[in-house]
């Protein structure tokens, strides 16, 4: 017996590959050539291309698909991680620097899901937010050309934190695949 369902069907915009995201001449992190020269540049590399990932996972939604929560009982939206995305970039800046901590960018704890609505000015603010806190995290590391250089309170290591970045971005990049698929049924890569 078949049972109808909510779930959408799966689908693609691959067609040379019809079980990933896009053709891979299509898709943006995809370059041809050697990759970078050097730890850092490959970090970096590694980096970029997870934070388009969570942007290609975004993008020809609207503000209400945005913040819909597809997989109950959790409270993770696609917005909801781009706010967090966010608000982590913020906290990274905190571990290497000897100040206060800067001030939460959404409020108590996980107001950043929460709080994620289906607004257009909240998506844009967003969107802002993270794009705007990505580049200051970004400076502040530039600041140490020395991987191994230790920085902060707890003189954590600017190779560790960057791996870090990367890690964080590549776990919620799969939450991300899944909310997707789940929303429209657009596969993940």
């Amino acid at each position: 017996m078949h049972r109808m369902s909510d779930q959408p069907a799966r689908w693609t915009q691959g067609t040379v590959h019809p079980d990933m995201w896009t053709d891979p001449d299509d898709d943006p992190r995809e370059v041809d050539g050697p990759g970078p020269d050097g730890e850092r540049a490959t970090l970096h590399e590694f980096l970029t291309n997870y934070r388009l990932t969570l942007r290609m996972k975004c993008e020809g939604l609207d503000a209400e698909q945005l913040a819909r929560r597809t997989v109950p009982p959790s409270t993770m939206s696609l917005l909801g991680l781009v706010r967090h995305l966010a608000e982590v970039e913020r906290d990274w800046r905190t571990w290497i620097g000897d100040g206060e901590p800067l001030p939460k960018l959404y409020g108590a704890r996980d107001a950043d899901f929460d709080e994620a609505v289906a607004e257009q000015a909240v998506v844009d603010a967003a969107f802002d937010d993270l794009e705007r806190e990505q580049a200051a995290t970004d400076a502040a590391l530039a600041a140490y050309p020395d991987l191994g250089a230790r920085a902060g309170r707890e003189r954590i290591a600017i190779r560790e934190l960057l791996v870090h970045r990367i890690e964080e971005y590549a776990r919620h990049c799969g939450h991300a695949d899944l909310l997707r698929e789940c929303l429209d049924g657009r596969v993940g890569q």
